[in-house]
């Protein structure tokens, strides 16, 4: 019965609306055609048709005299004007004293406005409304003004021509979907030795590492028709829209298998369920829907699902389980080697000068992601035509790099005299606290120029091969270098600035999870906090009593207290080196890596 109840509401609502367009038609419309037959005279003429015994049918009102020929085949109206003898003479002249004479005088079109037109519509909507029902019961998905029906993007026969040579950097993510790649085109190969094909693969990474490129490799490379969908795209106002256009696209999927069918940011309806009594969920319903079709069809028809996300942590369980998602590829941030290869495979889409150094680049942008690299190449290529060259140079990609961090130069904001002293010892002392200590990245570039993020200057350090461990050493001393631009404000001018804000949030963050997360404290091996969303940078948890995060507030408090003292320690001994290179800061705006070394050798 609860079935029922849907559809039966939704014709009835159709027929309401059908009853409020004739009620508007009458009301609106039909006068208006009405009106518009009557042709409108001046009272002399009326008097003259009257003195002719011309008039057939007379209807008089206060505001206006309608009257018609006198074989009622036209219909004129006048303006009244005083005159006590007029139903004496109209009387005289045999004219007939009717009501409503417009209406009276169009029969046909009067018929066709107020019967046929409303059983047209009445039919119309019974055929919709009777289609409707159809489907529904036959299983079909198709609903009335489109809704339920699956709105996925077909790319048949990969049109897009995007393969696996056009996504670089994730080599271990390509090796794991060629398998795939290989079961379409060759099954038979599997099937001898009873392997079926993987129901489903689910990609997960940070944003911008190249999920849906990826999986648009898989379809370009198979050479399959390739079905993408956004997740949140299931999503409807309609309780069951969503779950009708799952079967919908899994309907269409298997009427074009072997085929691939992308759902992309998958935990907009993948997420898990709660314990709540609520049955009436539209996501609920869908997911429902969803883990129900992945059950239902067979991979030796050759229908894999792709999808991507990146909030892992989030997605139902019976989502994840072998059977309907058999992978989980990570997708992570690319390597020196990844951004290196990344870096010319979008170089390619451009003009760039032979003596660029990519390896240098992929070096400066440590931590970006294939979005970002790609973002860095156009940015080169926009600055050369700024620039008023015919290719992108090394300084336009360095430069790119910049902007990617912190932002473009904002040529416009001009500091005073002491401000910009301040920031140039600020930097100085960042990049010569880094320089004093062994387990340090070398100092690449140190500018005072204003960014659009805010920053007043940085100092750009680059590590000369790829890092994947840090120890507690390099931590510290990691610190100790967020603390110099503070400590040599402190040591120059005898005063500190609100300059330091950055450092002091990314210093006190470090060595709270040296203590919490890192297990480099008294506390030993313990955790003390749970991580939040690993891809999307999450804020984490503390899961220790109130007496614990009392003393490991105290335990971060003494940390950077001691990097501090060990930055300003740093400085007071080359307190030299610190005036040189400051006033070669001030004076220059920027030092580059070697300039600075030599300064710092001489």
């Amino acid at each position: 019965m609860k079935k029922e109840k849907r559809p039966q509401r939704s014709i009835l609502l159709g027929y309401l609306a059908v009853i409020a367009v004739l009620i508007a038609l009458n009301m609106f419309f039909m006068p208006s055609i009405l009106e518009s037959q009557v042709e409108e005279v001046d009272y002399s003429t009326f008097m003259q048709m009257t003195e002719d015994k011309e008039i057939g049918s007379v209807e008089i009102t206060s505001t206006q005299i309608t009257f018609t020929n006198k074989d009622n085949t036209k219909i004129y109206k006048t303006g009244p004007i005083s005159d006590p003898e007029l139903v004496d003479r109209l009387y005289d002249s045999g004219a007939e004293f009717k009501t409503e004479i417009v209406k009276q005088m169009n029969p046909i079109l009067y018929l066709l406005l107020t019967f046929l037109l409303p059983v047209v519509l009445f039919a119309v909507l019974g055929y919709f409304m009777n289609k409707k029902l159809r489907d529904k019961m036959g299983g079909g998905s198709s609903m009335m003004f489109g809704m339920g029906k699956s709105n996925a993007k077909v790319y048949v026969k990969s049109t897009s021509g995007i393969k696996f040579s056009d996504v670089a950097g994730e080599d271990e993510a390509k090796d794991l979907l060629r398998e795939i790649v290989d079961f379409l085109h060759n099954p038979e190969k599997y099937r001898e030795i009873g392997a079926t094909l993987p129901k489903g693969a689910l990609l997960v990474g940070p944003p911008g590492t190249g999920k849906t490129l990826l999986a648009k490799a898989v379809a370009g490379e198979a050479n399959v028709p390739f079905f993408s969908i956004s997740g949140s795209e299931f999503v409807e106002m309609f309780v069951g829209n969503g779950a009708a256009k799952v079967r919908d696209l899994f309907k269409q999927a298997n009427e074009k298998a072997p085929c691939i069918v992308f759902i992309d940011e998958i935990d907009a309806i993948g997420k898990k369920r709660d314990a709540s009594l609520s049955t009436n969920d539209e996501r609920e319903q869908t997911l429902n829907q969803l883990l129900t079709e992945m059950d239902g069809f067979e991979g030796s028809k050759g229908v894999v699902i792709l999808a991507a996300t990146n909030r892992p942590e989030s997605l139902d369980p019976a989502l994840l389980r072998p059977g309907r998602f058999d992978r989980r590829i990570p997708v992570e941030l690319p390597d020196l080697k990844g951004r290196e290869e990344i870096l010319k495979v979008h170089a390619k889409k451009i003009k760039i000068a032979d003596n660029v150094d990519f390896g240098a680049i992929a070096r400066a942008a440590s931590g970006a992601s294939g979005a970002e690299l790609a973002n860095i190449v156009n940015e080169a290529a926009l600055r050369a035509v700024r620039d008023g060259r015919k290719f992108a140079t090394q300084s336009d990609l360095e430069e790119s790099v910049e902007v990617v961090i912190a932002g473009y130069q904002k040529k416009n904001r001009m500091l005073s005299t002491k401000e910009k002293l301040i920031v140039a010892y600020h930097e100085t002392g960042h990049a010569l606290v880094a320089a004093k200590q062994t387990d340090s990245a070398p100092v690449h570039k140190i500018t005072i120029i204003p960014r659009t993020s805010g920053a007043l200057g940085y100092t750009m350090q680059v590590e000369e091969n790829e890092h994947f461990l840090m120890n507690k050493t390099e931590l510290e001393n990691k610190i100790a270098t967020l603390t110099g631009g503070r400590a040599a404000e402190e040591l120059i001018f005898h005063e500190i600035t609100t300059g330091a804000s950055n450092d002091i949030e990314q210093a006190t963050k470090l060595a709270r999870q040296m203590i919490t997360k890192f297990g480099m404290s008294s506390f030993g091996m313990v955790a003390m906090e749970t991580g939040g969303n690993t891809y999307l940078g999450g804020d984490s948890t503390l899961t220790c009593s109130a007496e614990t995060q009392t003393e490991i507030d105290r335990m971060v408090i003494d940390l950077v207290e001691k990097e501090y003292k060990k930055a300003s320690k740093i400085l007071e001994e080359n307190i030299d080196k610190l005036h040189e290179l400051s006033k070669y800061l001030y004076e220059h705006e920027t030092i580059t890596g070697e300039e600075f070394m030599k300064i710092l050798g001489e």
